[in-house]
């Protein structure tokens, strides 16, 4: 390949150096063709008349060559053959639902050097393209009408829980009109959260979008029935019968058709997740998913100067109103053991200690898992997606506690219990064991929140700090009911005098 330095070194070496023809190729080992043509072009170019025009657009032309006459000298008709018959069987796999099992062009180049035809694997791309004569997509822009359609898509997110990173599942959906976004994390990407995730994202938006979008992610796609019908999930025709929405899916490999959720998975990842990306569990990071949210939906948009929250109160009018969110959830059956707990995917969970030995009815739902027995509500529970965990309620032991009260200390379920709550019997109640089982007792026959005893320590503190104990902070709470009591009596006056007064304005008016 000759290039502008060989060029220029002919030039110079014949005009500049007075070097013949054969003494310049043999020097540079360029043929004395090849150097005779390049002397000849440039005195052409120098002889002629309208040398200043050609200044102007430069000297300076890099070597080319005419390949236009020129055959593929390797690529001949039997080779050409054994392409289009690897062709042709791409399109028997395509046609049978085998698209992931084509050839590529680099296996068809392999497949002619296995049978020892000497060829380039760019001659092979080329000849390849030139069959296929494969032309770009085009793509038609949208008009959407409000409260039309919404698209869904799941998307994945790696963020530190207690500093262990961990795999998240992102529900992102995206209203096409409005551009509003509204998204959550999930431990996975199952028929539960599916569901759940829609059931928070009505509940939020308190209206139904007439058409969802959803690719052929298999949590909505049941089976493909020929090649371009999908059936969908009952999980999803459930939905749709319940929240009376239609749904549409995308062409195969097709995430474009709906491309403001495909953009939103990318874009709320990185806008929510890119700077903070620890948390202590996963409702925090929630938490900070929906403030994130905010101001995605707070910022104006640069085509239409509105921001999605104003956008979508334009949308809200046209959606479908729903009063009770649906439920969706799998029943289980599983028996109370020795611990009285009972065990789901291998984590255990606290049930009341009277129902040792006993069946229980399970509801598990995405988030959560509710106990029953008999038909008859028991518990809830946060699910936990862990291996081998332990999800206990102190109060489901507090009979037997009552009994052998030194076995608070060291118990498991006291370490599970919130952290307000093991703070309070380390500092004031490690040598009173039953006392705190009383308070426990006390606070759970009465249906006062561990809130209130914390509130009622707080006070006792300022009185007599050295010197807390049950009785006295039963004292405090029984006050403070007293007291909100007597203000609630008060506001109930106050309320019912106004109605008085506003109702005699109005006859005197």
């Amino acid at each position: 390949m000759i290039t502008m330095v060989d060029k220029n070194r002919i030039l110079i070496s014949y005009y500049r150096e007075g070097k013949s023809i054969s003494r310049i190729s043999k020097q540079l080992k360029i043929t004395r063709k090849t150097v005779r043509k390049y002397i000849s072009e440039h005195q052409e170019l120098y002889g002629n008349e309208q040398v200043l025009q050609a200044l102007e657009k430069g000297l300076s032309s890099k070597p080319h060559y005419d390949s236009s006459a020129r055959g593929k000298r390797k690529l001949n008709s039997e080779i050409k053959e054994i392409i289009k018959y690897c062709l042709t069987e791409n399109k028997k796999k395509r046609n049978s639902g085998q698209h992931k099992q084509q050839m590529k062009k680099i296996d068809i180049f392999e497949y002619l050097i296995e049978k020892s035809y000497n060829i380039g694997y760019t001659t092979v791309c080329s000849y390849v393209n030139e069959l296929e004569q494969t032309k770009k997509e085009s793509f038609i822009k949208q008009n959407y009408t409000p409260g039309i359609i919404t698209e869904f898509d799941w998307g994945e997110v790696k963020l530190y829980i207690n500093d262990k990173l961990q795999t998240f599942n992102l529900a992102v959906f995206t209203s096409a009109y409005s551009n509003h976004r509204w998204a959550k994390l999930f431990y996975r990407q199952d028929t539960l959260a599916f569901s759940q995730s829609h059931i928070d994202y009505f509940s939020f938006t308190q209206g139904v979008h007439s058409e969802l979008v959803y690719d052929n992610m298999r949590v909505a796609v049941r089976k493909f029935v020929g090649h371009n019908i999908k059936e969908p999930t009952e999980a999803l025709l459930e939905l749709s019968n319940y929240y009376k929405f239609n749904f549409r899916f995308c062409n195969v490999r097709r995430g474009n058709e709906k491309g403001h959720v495909e953009r939103s998975v990318e874009y709320v990842r990185r806008k929510s997740f890119s700077r903070k990306d620890n948390f202590a569990d996963i409702s925090e990071a929630n938490d900070h998913l929906l403030k994130s949210l905010d101001k995605i939906n707070d910022t104006q948009q640069q085509l239409t100067n509105s921001t999605a929250n104003e956008l979508f109160e334009d949308e809200k009018p046209h959606l479908y109103q729903t009063n009770i969110p649906y439920k969706c959830f799998k029943e289980e059956h599983s028996k109370v053991d020795k611990y009285s707990t009972i065990i789901l995917f291998g984590n255990r969970y606290s049930v009341p200690e009277f129902l040792v030995g006993k069946l229980l009815d399970v509801r598990i739902f995405a988030e959560k898992i509710d106990i029953y027995f008999n038909n008859k509500f028991l518990c809830s529970h946060t699910r936990s997606y862990g291996l081998h965990t332990w999800t206990l309620d102190l109060n489901h032991y507090l009979t037997t506690l009552s009994r052998k009260p030194g076995a608070l200390k060291n118990s498991t379920a006291l370490s599970f219990s919130d952290e307000k709550i093991r703070n309070i019997y380390t500092n004031y109640f490690d040598k009173d064991s039953r006392g705190f089982i009383e308070l426990l007792q006390y606070c759970k026959d009465k249906n006062i929140d561990f809130e209130t005893v914390n509130k009622a320590v707080d006070k006792l503190k300022k009185i007599s700090p050295t010197d807390i104990n049950k009785d006295k902070i039963l004292v405090i709470i029984d006050k403070m009911k007293e007291t909100k009591t007597e203000q609630n009596a008060d506001n109930e006056i106050f309320t019912y005098s106004i109605d008085i007064l506003t109702n005699l304005a109005s006859v005197f008016n």
